[in-house]
């Protein structure tokens, strides 16, 4: 009889997980898949196409291609408050799973070259909550070396699910593993192919190098006040700060405000920055087209069927960042004047709450390995104005907010 080797994974998300439906509804451009229970849920084949990208060895050999698969994945499901899954139908769910009927919307709008909005170019991402756990099973037959393999790569801080990689969402760490082995007809007969029947061993996780990856560590402090919009307003402002909840599973709720420092946010600053200095170093100036080579080759590129551009994922993984938000704001009021008169424009008054809350933020970047020295050092030179206050973060900063200073370090 030929040895199976099966193991239950328990996942939980860092940051959001955005996993397309492929639908769109009256409300939402794009909403989340879900299962029969409408709960957040992940395909296995998902989960495996990600691992086949990052396989190394001979991946044919293990998810097939014209011959079969020795490695087969369930679909990721929901863990509960009682770290169970629920692969049967659900009558009444608990005030637990309830919290998932309504997730966050993240806002974004497509960006010109020229660093302003596109028209009609606004869109929303429903996402799952940070914090939120999955529980799917790896079955693989005979190969123990490879089934090892892949549970190494599910440690990897460079994991990501989903969609939105590059812009922060889908990084999980590994919460418990349950694995077994059957290789007798008893051990076949007693075995249960439920995601509950296994008991899981704990993983201690953060360790692990990224796979594939250089690891990039930024730790900066505000010298003042910044913000990242919400694009919605409060009593007191008409711009807020832009604030996430997580889900808590020792407490079985969601948390209390988090402050969120957007991936996208960063990506969208370092990019242009990093442009900037690849330009300056190879002596590129307006009109050369080899100037855009390191935003495409770093950062991606959308795919665009009338200019027969592919597009490209891009070879940077950032991550959202959240802080507790303790509610340290201060309120600015401003008026929009008239460029003719110099007087203030009739109710043109609003204004913004911006965060002066002066804790240290650590934020993670991974950069895919192989990349040519000349564009390293462009994003390197652009962590370096980070760190030294000279490129600031978030809205509003012309107006003097988003002013950091820091270090960084690369492992």
């Amino acid at each position: 009889m030929k040895t199976k080797y099966i193991a239950h994974i328990t996942l939980e998300a860092e940051t959001p997980l955005k996993v397309g439906s492929a639908a769109s509804d009256f409300v939402l451009d794009s909403p989340i898949q879900r299962d029969w229970n409408a709960l957040p849920m992940i395909l296995g084949t998902s989960i495996a196409g990600v691992l086949r990208k990052d396989f190394e060895g001979d991946a044919n050999d293990v998810f097939g291609s014209d011959t079969g698969s020795k490695v087969i994945f369930s679909n990721a499901l929901l863990v509960d408050e009682n770290n169970r899954v629920h692969e049967e139908l659900l009558l009444n769910k608990s005030a637990f799973l309830n919290l998932f009927d309504v997730l966050p919307v993240r806002e974004h709008t497509a960006i010109t070259e020229k660093g302003v909005a596109k028209e009609h170019s606004k869109f929303d991402e429903e996402v799952v909550y940070k914090g939120t756990r999955f529980r799917f099973s790896i079955e693989m037959m005979e190969d123990e070396n490879a089934f090892n393999k892949l549970l190494s790569m599910l440690q990897s801080p460079s994991f990501r699910l989903g969609g939105g990689s590059t812009k922060g969402f889908g990084k999980f760490k590994i919460i418990s593993i349950a694995n077994t082995k059957i290789s007798t007809n008893t051990e076949w007969i007693d075995y249960s192919s439920s995601l509950n029947s296994l008991s899981s061993k704990d993983m201690q996780t953060g360790k692990e190098k990224a796979y594939g990856h250089s690891t990039y560590s930024l730790n900066i402090q505000p010298d003042d006040f910044f913000m990242f919009g919400s694009g919605f307003g409060d009593d007191d402002a008409d711009q807020i700060p832009v604030v996430e909840k997580v889900i808590d599973y020792d407490k079985k709720c969601l948390s209390e405000n988090y402050l969120l420092m957007p991936a996208s946010s960063l990506k969208g600053a370092i990019a242009h920055r990093t442009a900037y200095h690849y330009n300056l170093q190879n002596n590129l100036f307006v009109g050369n087209e080899e100037a855009k080579l390191v935003v495409h080759e770093l950062f991606g590129e959308a795919k665009n069927s009338k200019q027969d551009i592919e597009g490209s994922k891009g070879k940077v993984l950032f991550s959202d960042a959240y802080k507790r938000d303790n509610n340290e704001t201060k309120v600015f009021d401003h008026v929009a004047i008239d460029r003719f008169t110099g007087g203030g424009l009739d109710g043109a008054l609003f204004q913004e709450k911006t965060t002066a809350q002066k804790d240290v933020w650590e934020i993670e970047i991974l950069l895919e390995n192989g990349v040519d020295d000349v564009y390293v050092k462009a994003l390197e030179a652009t962590l370096d104005d980070i760190c030294n206050g000279m490129l600031p973060l978030g809205g509003a900063t012309t107006k003097g907010h988003g002013i950091f200073n820091g270090t960084w370090s690369k492992s």
